[in-house]
């Protein structure tokens, strides 16, 4: 009986983290395009194959991750099968927020830095009237 609460878990936990994993990764690109748009100066081409590559990497970090913790403990009874899930989805979701959050703020230091440097560079190009 143990090997089916087990197997439940995992039938349960896999779809649901790589569910939220995908809506997730799908919210945060969708909307970083904007970041991205404005970090490499409204060039398309580079703003969007750097988004990208940056949604690739979260998928494969966050899928990774979830792989990684998998394992539940002998389940015998359905009290330990839910309690199982909770605590693996809802670290996974803890996690997944992390990530989020780490991802904002990646692109808004990155946003950041552009926008000086465009400043630096505009100053630096204005030639005084004489």
């Amino acid at each position: 009986m143990t090997a089916t609460y087990n197997l439940t878990a995992y039938a349960i936990y896999l779809p649901i983290v790589l569910t939220l994993t995908v809506i997730v990764s799908e919210l945060l690109f969708r909307n970083a395009k904007v970041f991205m748009m404005d970090i490499f100066h409204q060039k398309s081409d580079i703003a969007l194959a750097t988004n990208s590559l940056f949604k690739i990497g979260f998928y494969l970090l966050n899928i990774g991750f979830a792989f990684l913790i998998i394992e539940f403990s002998q389940l015998i009874t359905g009290e330990s099968l839910v309690v199982g899930l909770s605590k693996k989805i809802g670290g996974f979701s803890i996690y997944l927020g992390l990530m989020l959050l780490f991802n904002l703020l990646l692109f808004m230091k990155v946003r950041k830095k552009s926008n000086e440097k465009e400043l630096i560079n505009n100053l630096t190009d204005e030639k005084p009237n004489i």
